[in-house]
């Protein structure tokens, strides 16, 4: 049995997902198709990275992963094959796997070259699932396309290190379902450079100087009564270890979250200014 996943910008109202599930039931009567999400707004390749990289490891190794983001094949969008961390994807070469090959590099890299003998406006459908279902049977990436070893990369996803003025610059890449404000600055990269220093995080015209580790932190020891802290807001390393810009217990529809509140939307700067200077490295012998 295979397992092969979807993440596409499709939506569910129309018949698109249907069809490539479908398709691939008829290559692969016993695969397991499983749903990352639909619900990717549209042609948004930063979005679709972040879900990507926070989602493929939770999956059994050799797991075959479909994007369908962006994915209409033109001279300067080609469609690709990858294995990478002993899983596979298959997605157009627009810079959507940018987040995990910043710190993983690609076993395998293939330019898909059946398109000469499949004409189709729907590529996802009858391209990918072609693929998928080729590696699924065991097949080997050399026989769906040429072995190349350059792709795209997206340089707004990773986040820069200023040293003249001892600051990271980076930006939101993600707005998840209760309009928290995820950044591309990973705590790995917030340690390496801050080490240990006091900070301030810049978020348009709002600013932090503490990141929490939990959500109900920001209550203190007066957990007894959460709800008189609704809508506070707080910086955080969240679950993907991201720094993340939320509001306490935020609700869309009464209390809002952060994107709304603080007036912050994607691609939006975030910024750490690192205060004094860096904590001495040092052994002491005895």
């Amino acid at each position: 049995m295979s397992f092969i996943t979807l993440t596409t910008d499709f939506g569910t109202k129309d018949h698109f997902v249907g069809a490539v599930k479908g398709a691939i039931y008829s290559e692969l009567s016993d695969a397991k198709i499983i749903d990352i999400t639909h619900e990717i707004s549209p042609f948004n390749i930063t979005e679709t990275a972040y879900i990507l990289k926070n989602s493929y490891k939770s999956f059994p190794e050799k797991t075959i992963h479909i994007i369908g983001v962006d994915s209409e094949l033109s001279e300067n969008n080609k469609h690709i094959a990858l294995e990478l961390d002993n899983h596979f994807f298959i997605c157009p070469d627009n810079g959507i796997i940018s987040m995990i090959t910043s710190e993983i590099k690609p076993t395998k890299i293939v330019e898909i070259n059946i398109h000469d003998r499949v004409e189709s406006s729907f590529p996802v459908l009858d391209v990918f699932v072609q693929v998928a279902c080729f590696i699924a049977r065991g097949g080997n990436l050399t026989v769906i396309g040429k072995e190349v070893t350059t792709f795209k990369k997206m340089v707004e996803i990773q986040p820069k290190v200023n040293q003249a003025k001892d600051q990271i610059i980076g930006g939101v890449v993600y707005i998840d379902n209760y309009g928290n404000v995820i950044s591309n600055i990973s705590k790995k990269m917030f340690q390496e450079i801050g080490k240990g220093r006091e900070f301030k995080i810049s978020a348009k015209r709002y600013s932090f100087n503490k990141i929490f580790t939990k959500y109900n932190e920001i209550t203190g020891k007066n957990n007894h009564d959460n709800n008189r802290f609704d809508g506070e807001k707080l910086a955080i390393f969240n679950s993907a270890q991201y720094l993340e810009i939320a509001i306490y217990r935020s609700n869309l529809e009464t209390v809002g979250g952060a994107s709304t509140l603080l007036g912050l939307k994607y691609r939006d700067d975030i910024i750490i200014d690192f205060i004094n200077e860096p904590k001495p490295d040092f052994t002491i012998l005895t």
